[in-house]
């Protein structure tokens, strides 16, 4: 018997990528989406972005006022002292003396940058440096991480109600559903948070999913260790973990593969620039263009993939129909052979059927280029990027809205 068509239930996902302080312009474009009535049935992202889904899913869940509390955590992490802009201006005159003047205000990033470096972040992470009662303390030939992110647990449990984050009383069968979907209580209903991170020894994705398990505290720093900055590994039921941004820095396969029957609306925050159209003119601007492709991720290819799939789906489906329509001329033989593979067929369509429906994607931009960037935690620029976020989400939706006319 041929399985009926359900009503298709569309779910609503932000997609967040890591990028160490950048993550305060993904607070910026959640302000503006926030604004605009934009509510998320899934959360997904890796490393910083795995620590702002987390305070998003648990303040919406929670009713709260969730962009205020993502900024409150994003202006905690800036409280830190940093260079002062009038150190920063007074090395100007030297800077000059290089063969090309650095703005004050990129110098001003750098410094920053290297005052986090050196001194860590109070609300995040502190050096090894100073944490003299280490047993290696003297030697750090057999260090194998930097940064210690205690404090970063404990300001996360600050910010997130961890009983509105993870499964009502216990029975992950009361949050399928959609608050899209007409037919479903939506009072019953909890956004879902998927967070990735990295096994190191086994070198494969190690996947947190607020349906199917309880997420802490410790689960969200497992998907933020991330090795080329010193960040600290954490062990979670025996595996050792770093950050998911290692194998993906974009995790929208992952929020598919959640509810692969359910078709998706995405909006994904790009922190890393897609395109530059200066070409890097020493090593290090190389080096900072080489991690911006890497971080930037395969989104595109797995965009198209995706749509690729979903036309194969749609084939099967035309086939599908004109095999079993009532004045199909198909002799009892091949019927049969057909009826051997309608099991089949229904756990493709209806398990893997879903579709994109659309893709909002909100990107950031540079005007000056520097290593560092994503490790500059000064209240200035984490204002900034916060602002930033906010007025390119604006342009974003505005340029999706018009497109969306167009197609109509």
């Amino acid at each position: 018997m041929r399985k009926q068509e359900e009503p298709s239930v569309t779910e609503t996902v932000l997609v967040l990528q890591g990028g160490g302080s950048l993550g305060a312009y993904e607070c910026g474009v959640y302000k503006t989406l926030a604004k605009r009535g934009i509510k998320f049935d899934i959360l997904a992202g890796s490393s910083i972005g795995a620590i702002n889904s987390s305070i998003i899913c648990s303040a919406q869940n929670a009713h709260k006022d969730t962009a205020q509390v993502l900024e409150d955590f994003w202006l905690t992490l800036a409280e830190s002292d940093v260079p002062s802009p009038f150190l920063t201006y007074s090395l100007l005159p030297l800077a000059s003396l290089s063969s090309t003047l650095l703005s004050a205000d990129k110098m001003m990033a750098i410094l920053s940058s290297m005052y986090s470096v050196m001194y860590g972040n109070p609300k995040a992470f502190t050096p090894r440096w100073f944490k003299p009662d280490s047993l290696d303390y003297f030697s750090p030939y057999k260090w194998n991480y930097v940064y210690d992110t205690t404090h970063l647990k404990n300001t996360l449990n600050q910010y997130i109600d961890f009983r509105y984050l993870n499964k009502i009383d216990g029975d992950s069968e009361k949050n399928t559903g959609s608050k899209n979907n007409n037919n479903t209580n939506n009072d019953d209903l909890r956004s879902r948070l998927i967070i990735t991170s990295a096994d190191i020894q086994k070198g494969e994705p190690v996947i947190f999913d607020s349906y199917r398990m309880d997420i802490d505290a410790d689960s969200i720093v497992a998907c933020a260790g991330y090795p080329f900055y010193g960040i600290q590994w954490s062990t979670i039921d025996g595996r050792y973990l770093w950050d998911g941004s290692l194998l993906t820095n974009t995790p929208m396969l992952e929020a598919i593969k959640a509810s692969p029957e359910h078709n998706k609306k995405f909006y994904i925050v790009d922190v890393f620039p897609r395109e530059q159209k200066e070409l890097p003119t020493n090593m290090i601007e190389v080096w900072h263009r080489a991690r911006d492709i890497i971080f930037m991720d395969k989104t595109n290819t797995n965009i198209e993939m995706l749509k690729i799939r979903e036309r194969y789906l749609s084939l099967l489906k035309r086939i599908h129909t004109i095999i079993n329509a009532d004045d199909a001329k198909i002799d009892e033989k091949s019927k049969a052979k057909f009826k051997e593979i309608e099991s089949e067929y229904n756990e493709l369509i209806h398990g893997y059927g879903a579709v994109i429906e659309e893709v909002t994607r909100v990107s950031r931009t540079e005007k000056t280029h520097y290593l560092y960037e994503d490790g500059d935690f000064s209240a200035y620029r984490i204002q900034k990027l916060i602002r930033q976020g906010e007025e390119d989400a604006e342009k974003a939706l505005s340029e999706s809205s018009s497109q969306n006319r167009l197609k109509d």
